[in-house]
């Protein structure tokens, strides 16, 4: 995947979290019980050791899924921004993420 495709998935992702933070309660909170729902599934398809492009791989080839998810936990008409916020937050535990941005990582010496 292309920096660029990256870098728009994470500026998608972020304005998911932010359409999130700015619901008020107790709304915010449904929204953020179904955003853990969607969480919960991407560790079941991606494991615990991903990078931001792998991640940016599976939202880019398929999201209905995580929609299907977020809807079941009565997010409604913000099931996108659910999905990208859940997407957000997931982000920040690939191995290459570093403060909002994808980094190189270097090999491991030999």
């Amino acid at each position: 995947m292309s920096n660029y495709a990256v870098e728009n998935a994470l500026f998608q992702w972020e304005e998911g979290e932010r359409r999130i933070r700015d619901t008020e309660e107790p709304a915010r909170a449904d929204l953020d019980r179904a955003v853990f729902a969607v969480i919960d599934e991407l560790r079941k398809r991606l494991g615990g050791k991903f990078t931001v492009n792998e991640l940016a791989n599976l939202y880019a080839t398929d999201t209905d899924w995580a929609s299907d998810v977020a809807q079941r936990q009565a997010a409604g008409t913000d099931s996108s921004w659910v999905v990208d916020a859940a997407f957000n937050r997931y982000a920040r535990s690939a191995t290459d993420y570093a403060g909002g941005r994808p980094h190189d990582i270097p090999p491991p010496p030999d």
